[in-house]
């Protein structure tokens, strides 16, 4: 009989160790890539202005013509001014994303409106076409002011071409095979969510047959504290392991700005599981440390 309990014991806490596994992964996946809130903190975390620029300065190699050099600080100082507002819009096509992720809406609809940046960027840049003349090419900077302002606007509108005036990403704007996709990560994120649940009632079932195969302080308190203590810090020398080695990884064809919020993105991304394997190793320690000191103030508890 005393066998059999104890075999039980051993699978309880077996079954505790991995249930504590797989909610430590899901409760790092809610926390994080399955919350729009952590998204919209990243995307607030990245330096836009800077990132262009770099982006910018990459594609062309470093040699922008002298006569063109105006242009790029007109460029870049339209986005820095917008970046709020953009960023704005941004966060709030994240939100509409998510509800349809996690099925609060039926429909995937969003939209990013860039108008307010192409207007700004057309005033600045029709500012240094006219504060920068000399750059111009002669025939162009010889032009009278009319015949300037049409030759802008042809410019302009070349340059403006490229650049949408709106974003917008439904279901009939999304290939079938990724729509397909995004519909498995819909299905999946639901299941998620009752799986995080359901392991959160499991472990409370698993700690109260732990809890009654020992019917005693001293027994069940040591058996939790210790499951606890090893798993917390294992999550946390996980943890510590990413943090230290990842910053330390560079990838030669991305900006330094976007490496920069990879680091960060990356340490925000565990920092859920570092919470939480801190969080187990003290509540660990503390049920050890009631499982040596209780059975003294007690002496009339049993012993094991």
């Amino acid at each position: 009989m005393k066998f059999l309990k104890g075999l039980l014991a051993t699978l309880l806490t077996f079954l505790l160790f991995l249930s504590l596994a797989a909610f430590g992964s899901l409760f790092a996946l809610r926390s994080t890539l399955l919350d729009p809130d952590f998204v919209v903190a990243q995307v607030e975390k990245l330096d836009v202005a800077a990132l262009a620029e770099e982006v910018i300065d990459f594609q062309s190699g470093g040699q922008v013509p002298p006569e063109a050099s105006f242009l790029e600080e007109a460029l870049y100082s339209a986005i820095a001014e917008n970046e709020p507002q953009l960023k704005e819009q941004v966060s709030a096509a994240i939100y509409d994303g998510y509800d349809y992720l996690l099925g609060k809406s039926d429909r995937l609809n969003i939209s990013v409106s860039l108008a307010p940046i192409k207007k700004d960027l057309k005033d600045r840049l029709w500012q240094s076409f006219e504060q920068n003349k000399e750059s111009l090419p002669p025939e162009v900077a010889a032009l009278p002011p009319e015949m300037l302002e049409q030759y802008f606007e042809e410019f302009y509108r070349q340059f403006e071409a490229g650049i949408p005036s709106e974003f917008i990403i439904d279901e009939s704007s999304i290939p079938p095979d990724m729509m397909t996709l995004v519909d498995i990560l819909r299905e999946n994120a639901r299941y998620i969510q009752t799986a995080y649940y359901g392991l959160i009632a499991l472990m409370v079932v698993l700690v109260a047959g732990i809890i009654l195969l020992h019917r005693s302080v001293k027994g069940a308190t040591r058996e939790l504290g210790i499951t606890f203590l090893i798993y917390g810090i294992i999550e946390y020398a996980g943890v510590w392991a990413t943090q230290r080695y990842s910053s330390s990884i560079l990838l030669p064809d991305i900006p330094p700005s976007m490496q920069v919020w990879l680091n960060g993105f990356i340490n925000d991304l565990i920092a859920p599981m570092q919470v939480l394997g801190i969080g187990l190793m003290v509540s660990g320690a503390v049920l050890i440390i009631v499982s040596i000191v209780y059975p003294r103030l007690r002496p009339a508890e049993e012993k094991i």
